[in-house]
């Protein structure tokens, strides 16, 4: 990605379920809010090649957003492992020392059999790497779009988990002559 790019990075839209939930990759977007939808889809470039992670709900909002992107492994949200599935409320309660552990270091922590947010930054990396240039829409997860941050802004994994990435936002990021420049982060349309 060594010419310009303008990316436009889409948080899915929220799952129907329990607030707190670390969702499966199957876990289904709920689609209910059609204006969200529409008001979000006025600020996307109409000529733009449309990407996704392979997650259910990333695919559904970018349905509902009327893209037909292209999945990406390298664009899945973090990899919690043995958490997946489970409230983070409920680990607090039964995940001992090992839950308590990751929140000392948050960023290089990993789960049992996942990910840490710092190797999920790498693999961000890559797939930022092999998107054209152009103009480009990710519908992606908010871990997702604070690696992408961490990137454009050079800053340690421990800062970029700092950004409030809400559902159905947008953050645009573009990247000129190998330099980025943040555009906007978080933007919502209610």
């Amino acid at each position: 990605m060594g010419e310009s790019s303008s990316l436009w990075l889409v948080r899915h839209a929220a799952v129907d379920g329990p607030a707190g939930t670390i969702w499966r990759a199957d876990a289904p977007a709920d689609l209910s809010d059609r204006g969200s939808f529409e008001r979000l889809r006025t600020h996307l470039p109409r000529e733009a090649k449309a990407y996704a992670s392979p997650a259910q709900r990333t695919i559904d909002t970018a349905k509902a957003l009327m893209l037909d992107p292209m999945p990406m492994i390298e664009f899945a949200e973090q990899d919690f492992g043995q958490w997946t599935g489970r409230r983070h409320n409920d680990l607090a309660v039964t995940g001992g020392e090992v839950y308590a552990q990751i929140w000392s270091d948050p960023a290089r922590s990993v789960p049992p059999g996942g990910e840490s947010f710092s190797d999920q930054i790498i693999r961000v990396r890559r797939g930022l790497d092999n998107i054209d240039p152009g103009s480009a829409i990710l519908v992606v997860h908010s871990g997702t779009i604070r690696a992408a941050l961490g990137i454009a802004l050079a800053i340690e994994p421990e800062a970029a988990l700092r950004f409030v990435i809400d559902p159905l936002s947008l953050t645009r990021i573009d990247r000129l002559a190998g330099a980025w420049r943040v555009m906007g982060v978080n933007q919502r349309f209610p």
